[in-house]
């Protein structure tokens, strides 16, 4: 979703990185630039101007230590800022609360409610061991209801037993009841929605709310709508209070203005985001990890916790073991290949490293799929045990029915057994001569260019030019290289002398140190409360 954005602003990014000073008509430009990207990638225009004209305050007046380049300072400016957009710091689902906790699903029709519900669910008893109950309040879609119900069964989540004509008041408070008396610890309520706001679909919404007091009142909306929902976040947050913000169809190709804008407009933070269409696509919202999938710094903590979720630790060690060895078998490249699927696929696991943005369009502009993957297990899966086992077994007779039997060509088989080669030669390298002998494969090429991998000191002991020069050579831009800021000659020169100072540094964007709200129609970003509507 934030690719385009995020190709948008890497490419004026690019432009300050390599400059040794930045003057105010630099700084301007690139900022007129950032504005037009976040208006075209849908976000709301009053969080623009706010957003822009808080990395224009600190960017202006910004301190750069001699470690970064001043443009190296403004691009971790604009990432503090977005993250301040996002919400700064990841908020979870809350069950502190007597059970069952009851969550109300609340947003228009077409959202998501629904299957968000269940995949909540099944997240919920999967993961963190909670009994959940579900129950569909919806009496206006027709199959509402039945979609749950399938949809529970599917999960292995229970659901309200449906009851023809009942009200939705009604079907609340039954599933209430059930909820206590079955010792649930989770009550999902999924309630209608509408295809537009109106009084009718709020007043329903809110005697559900009064009958029930949910724990949390989770706000469902749809990634594409664009700027319209915004309006539609104000209007059910100004009725219903919601606790939090939960974003469907995230990796749909709209262009992710509803993200970005979402917390600062309403003040609530964003809990949830639907990555798909399987039931386990459910992600939590952590504002810096996608602050940093938006600057294509990409996301190796969500990377890791995919891997722990898709991998487990006695297939980790079956693993660790073979490496040691140096032995690389066909059965461990499907078990690889499979968990590369689980874990989204190439594209999605490239979308996570740094720096491979430009990797990822290359392989889009070959036509490389997720679907090579299937062909590929195919393959390994139309042989033989000891074939699997035996790589060199495979002669042209059997590669033929090998061929044959998965569908694919002889070509397609070849290509697959090089892979696996050049795989199994990289394990031995490493089981015996580690990261230095590494350097030597890929035709020699990295052993040009790195002779004394092996021998590499750390980065954090190696002089700032060596290691920008080293970086140059390796093709890798020396800004993605961690630098560590100079610390401060003085404590006295970070903070202020006396009281008023202190207090005139706490900025206007904080009322409780004695400044006026700076945005007062932006909750989320220092604007104060907006009043309830009773």
């Amino acid at each position: 979703m934030f690719e385009s954005l995020s190709d948008r602003l890497g490419k004026i990014f690019d432009g300050l990185r390599g400059r040794g000073a930045l003057s105010e008509a630099d700084t301007g430009a690139a900022l007129r630039e950032v504005r037009r990207a976040l208006i075209e990638a849908d976000v709301s225009l009053e969080v623009v101007r706010a957003f822009v004209e808080q990395v224009r305050v600190r960017a202006v007046g910004a301190e750069v230590t001699r470690s970064v380049t001043p443009g190296q300072q403004v691009v971790k400016i604009v990432h503090d800022e977005l993250v301040k957009v996002l919400g700064e710091t990841q908020v979870p689902i809350d069950f502190a609360t007597t059970p069952p906790m009851t969550l109300m699903m609340v947003g228009l029709q077409g959202a998501g409610k629904t299957t968000l519900s269940a995949k909540l669910a099944k997240r919920m008893t999967e993961r963190q061991g909670k009994k959940v109950l579900m129950a569909s309040l919806d009496n206006r879609r027709p199959a509402a209801k039945e979609q749950l119900r399938v949809l529970g069964e599917q999960i292995g989540v229970a659901t309200l037993p449906i009851i023809a004509d009942e009200a939705p008041l009604d079907i609340a408070r039954r599933a209430q009841r059930e909820g206590k008396l079955g010792g649930y610890d989770v009550l999902i309520l999924d309630t209608a929605g509408r295809t537009h706001i109106d009084d009718e679909l709020m007043d329903e919404t809110a005697a559900i709310k009064a009958a029930t007091d949910p724990h949390e009142i989770i706000l469902v909306v749809d990634s594409l709508t664009g700027q319209d929902a915004i309006n539609v976040a104000r209007a059910f947050d100004g009725r219903l209070d919601a606790t939090g913000i939960a974003l469907t169809r995230v990796d749909g190709d709209g262009r992710g203005g509803a993200a970005l804008s979402m917390r600062a407009a309403t003040g609530k933070p964003i809990k949830l985001i639907g990555t798909g269409e399987k039931m386990d696509a459910l992600e939590d919202f952590h504002p810096s990890r996608i602050a940093d999938r938006i600057l294509g710094m990409g996301d190796i903590v969500s990377l890791v916790e995919k891997a722990a979720q898709n991998v487990s630790a006695e297939d980790a060690q079956k693993m660790a073991k073979k490496l040691k060895k140096g032995s690389f078998d066909l059965d461990d490249l499907r078990n690889q290949l499979l968990q590369m699927k689980k874990m989204g696929g190439m594209g999605a696991l490239m979308g996570m490293m740094p720096g491979m943005g430009q990797m990822k369009k290359a392989m889009a502009g070959v036509n490389v799929d997720d679907k090579v993957f299937d062909r590929q297990v195919a393959i390994i899966n139309s042989m033989t045990k000891a074939e699997r086992a035996n790589p060199d077994l495979l002669n042209a007779k059997r590669r033929i029915r090998i061929a044959n039997g998965s569908g694919t060509r002889v070509e397609d088989v070849n290509k697959l057994m090089k892979q696996h080669r050049q795989m199994a030669d990289m394990m031995k390298k490493v089981s015996k001569g580690g990261m230095g002998s590494l350097a030597g494969m890929f035709g020699g090429k990295l052993g040009g260019m790195m002779p004394d991998l092996g021998n590499m000191p750390s980065p954090e002991n190696m002089d700032p030019k060596e290691l920008e020069r080293l970086a140059r050579q390796m093709g890798i831009d020396p800004s993605m290289i961690p630098q560590q800021a100079a610390p401060p000659k003085d404590l006295s020169d970070k903070l202020p002398t006396d009281v008023g100072k202190l207090l005139k540094s706490g900025g206007p964007g904080l009322p409780g140190l004695g400044g006026a709200p700076r945005f007062p129609g932006l909750p989320g970003l220092g604007g104060g409360f907006v009043p309830k509507k009773k």
